[in-house]
């Protein structure tokens, strides 16, 4: 990257003062200052991008697209300033000004484009896929109000409007790119010199306005960006209506528009959400191709060399319309024959799945594509036609297997079979989440193309979650093993030579603790609930879904309460166990959950007999910005979910890169961990996969709840009340219905507790505790979202950097 001079870099700000708000730096509020520098740097980044691109085209580089419905970004500035190496010259910049950096960075929100850890992971990639020197772009909507800003409330999630773009349009730019989107209507066909030729008529056109937010890399000129779509309509009223007197519909096709791109994840529980949910996801993709589509032809003149230049990524289902979008626009705009549009489409299309979960794997009612998208469910009706006969071929007279791997069957429309059909490489996101898509969730396309599968481990920024969040683990690290791990995170495993050093791992535990008051301070802050900084942190903080486990954490809090209860002079190291999650609105057993913890806390935190020894807090609205808070300051790391269930997961990377150590399941990455750490380092429990999948069919959680008197005081708790709050349904989801306690908290609970015990008595052991939490960082420079994008570069993308 350029560097810049502080004068300059002031020069600038105080042009953009004058220029926007008409004032100089000695009048400026906080908020202005924060724009102006935002602006600079990316004026400065624009410049840069601006050459890369020259490069990439001089040298008519191959570029991949990734698709993706969230990019959980979290704060730019910070991140911008620290991978083009300008946070001392700005940081003095603004100083010399009159204003504190710190207080700068906090005026700007996290960006409201993602939700979880795919967004978080798509982030990565474009980072890192920048930092590689890699020609990249990733496609999305401009939300407006982003997934909500979780407020709670008597211990119940509100989803507030998240309004992000106050102070967070600053990093946005309009872009020239502005295409139609059609929706409804109906299709005539024609015949023309022995073509078939098809019409979309009467359809209600949308308009994608592009925006564009600059992706810097670390210690490198590459610039790449992230495109993203607004929905317009062509006029803002219908002068008929309004002349009518019709003044609320004559606004309505703006207001129906504009719904697409208001919030991330509508509710899908009824018609509307699945409907606003489908225009969401062909709005993005189908601007995303014409804007692909339209680079390329100004770049090669041709579509036929598409695959060679060009590759676009599916990030899970949410954009693998981009399959029936591109034939579109290959028959019916450019006259290709379905078999060469075909083979350009495999060649070009690649895949990341990354749940196991068969809700999740999106699944659409026929009649609403049909009637919302006519031209692209008469293509999908044509490729599962053709694909149906692939799997006839393949398990000939078979017919329930080929109902059940075909795209369209019993009035649903099946997106992960679509992009099994089309991808020229389709990847699990660790180890053993490859092999349960290769050997179930996919096995029958498995045995057909089994050429097509790869594994690529999911992998993360290291370079924000430790140089930029623990500065001060960072700066330790330099002064025993250099700076090289910047660039080249394997570096990071020649800590190992110090895990036994007692100096050093006094110095760890001293930055430890002052990352634990940092948070201490903003737990009191912004909860009024007081924490020892001396006590261990037991952190869970991810989405909030059954499978993940909240609630076997809640079980092990209420048993180890009932047991200081019961024995108060109980030794045992005193614990904070700290929550953060969002559950999707409409996913009310989520919800319920959340507000057990938050009881859980009222009872807990009040009761004198434990005092000093456990606390429970629940800290609202987790976000990128909060974790990088949150991180550097746990001590465990909470990674419980059910054996198969979760693909990956990427916080255990960030929470082992800081030192905390997992106790978990063998389930999704926490695989990998072990194998990276070893035994003595990580503390696993629970059911293998395998034995979970023999329990299924034959699991009876009544005989745990009669033969465990832990498990029936916790349950017979939550019928009979937490400080006059019942959870019965939570009682009743574990012991009746249909499939009671699908996720087997009751069958782990024994083992979670004895893993929860040996984690006390090693963290009693400084020196002990200190070698684990090296070990655990020197062990995570597998996982730098680095090593995941080579990975991709060569296996799937087939890039070249440049």
């Amino acid at each position: 990257m350029k560097q810049v001079s502080k004068a300059e870099i002031k020069k600038q700000i105080e042009q953009k003062l004058s220029g926007l708000y008409s004032v100089s730096h000695e009048d400026a509020d906080k908020v202005q200052m924060y724009k102006a520098v935002c602006l600079t740097i990316r004026e400065i980044l624009g410049d840069e991008r601006l050459a890369y691109q020259n490069k990439v085209k001089k040298e008519q580089a191959k570029q991949v697209y990734y698709l993706s419905m969230e990019f959980l970004l979290g704060r730019s500035l910070k991140n911008n300033l620290f991978n083009m190496g300008l946070t001392a010259t700005v940081t003095q910049a603004v100083k010399e000004l009159g204003f504190d950096i710190a207080e700068l960075y906090d005026i700007e929100p996290d960006a409201g484009l993602g939700n979880g850890g795919l967004g978080r992971l798509a982030a990565a990639y474009l980072d890192s896929l920048t930092s590689c020197r890699y020609p990249a772009g990733g496609f999305s909507i401009l939300y407006d109000y982003g997934i909500f800003a979780q407020k709670i409330v008597d211990g119940w999630q509100m989803e507030m409007p998240d309004k992000w773009l106050t102070n967070g349009s600053v990093w946005i730019h309009p872009r020239d790119n502005t295409y139609e989107v059609r929706f409804n209507g109906h299709v005539e066909e024609h015949w023309d010199n022995g073509r078939l030729v098809c019409e979309h008529k009467d359809y209600t056109p949308i308009m994608a306005i592009g925006y564009e937010m600059p992706i810097s890399g670390y210690g490198c000129k590459a610039v790449n960006f992230l495109r993203l779509w607004s929905a317009k309509t062509r006029d803002d009223i219908d002068m008929q209506l309004f002349a009518s007197g019709q003044f609320l519909k004559a606004v309505e096709a703006k207001a129906m528009a504009e719904a697409i791109s208001r919030v991330l994840y509508p509710a899908d529980n009824n018609y509307e959400g699945k409907s606003l949910r489908l225009k969401q996801q062909y709005f993005f993709v189908s601007a995303s191709v014409q804007c692909i589509i339209r680079h390329q032809l100004r770049t090669y003149s041709s579509l036929d060399n598409l695959a060679d230049k060009v590759s676009m990524h599916i990030n899970d289902t949410h954009p693998a319309l981009i399959i029936p979008e591109l034939m579109r626009i290959f028959l019916d705009d450019y006259g290709y024959s379905w078999d060469k549009a075909w083979d350009i489409v495999c060649k070009t299309v690649s895949y990341t799945n990354h749940t196991v979960l068969s809700e999740a794997l999106e699944k659409w009612p026929e009649h609403l594509y049909e009637s919302l998208l006519p031209r692209i469910y008469q293509i999908v009706k044509e490729i599962n036609r053709r694909y149906c006969g692939i799997l006839w071929n393949a398990f000939p007279n078979d017919w329930n297997r080929v109902s059940k791997n075909a795209i369209i069957a019993n009035g649903e429309i099946r997106m992960a079979n679509m992009c099994l059909a089309a991808s020229h490489a389709i990847n699990g996101v660790s180890a053993l989440h490859t092999e349960i898509l290769k050997d179930d969730v996919f096995a029958d396309y498995y045995k057909i193309a089994p050429q097509k599968f790869f594994n690529v481990t999911n992998g993360i920024t290291y370079r924000r979650w430790l140089a930029q969040a623990n500065p001060e683990l960072t700066a330790l690290i330099t002064d025993l093993i250099g700076d090289k791990f910047l660039s080249d995170p394997n570096e990071l495993d020649r800590l190992t030579e110090f895990c036994t050093n007692k100096p050093v791992i006094d110095k760890i535990f001293d930055i430890k603790r002052r990352n634990k008051e940092k948070l201490a301070q903003y737990i009191k802050q912004t909860t009024d609930i007081s924490v020892s900084p001396d006590a261990v942190f037991d952190v869970q903080v991810k989405r909030l879904h059954e499978y993940k486990r909240q609630l076997l954490n809640c079980f092990h809090i209420i048993d180890l309460y009932r047991r200081i209860k019961e024995n108060p002079s109980l030794e045992v190291n005193p614990r904070v166990f700290i929550f953060g999650a969002k559950a999707a609105g409409s996913y009310y057993m989520a919800k319920l959950i959340i507000k057990l913890i938050w009881f859980l806390g009222e009872l807990i935190n009040n009761d004198p007999d434990v005092r000093g020894k456990i606390k429970v807090v629940f800290l609202e609205n987790y976000r990128v910005t909060l974790a990088e808070m949150i991180m550097p300051a746990s001590d465990v790391s909470e990674q419980i979910s059910t054996a198969g269930k979760e693909a990956s997961g990427t916080g255990n990377m960030k929470f082992m890169l800081n030192g905390a150590v997992t106790i978990g399941t063998m389930d999704g990455a926490n695989v990998e961990i072990h194998q990276h750490v070893g035994d003595d380092n990580i503390f696993i429990f629970g059911l293998l996969t395998e034995e979970v999948n023999r329990l299924v069919g034959n699991y009876a959680p009544a005989l745990y709840y009669s033969n465990d008197s832990r498990i029936r005081y916790i349950i017979d708790l939550f019928r009979g009340g937490i400080k006059g709050e019942p959870f019965k349904e939570i009682a009743d989801s574990l012991l009746t219905g249909g499939k009671p306690d699908s996720y087997l908290v009751l069958a782990d609970f024994a083992s979670y507790i004895d893993a929860q015990n040996r984690v006390d008595a090693a963290y009693s052991d400084r020196y002990r505790w200190g070698r684990m939490s090296v070990m655990n960082t020197a062990r995570s420079g597998f996982f730098a979202s680095d090593r995941s994008i080579e990975e991709y570069a060569q296996k799937i993308w087939r890039l070249t950097k440049c």
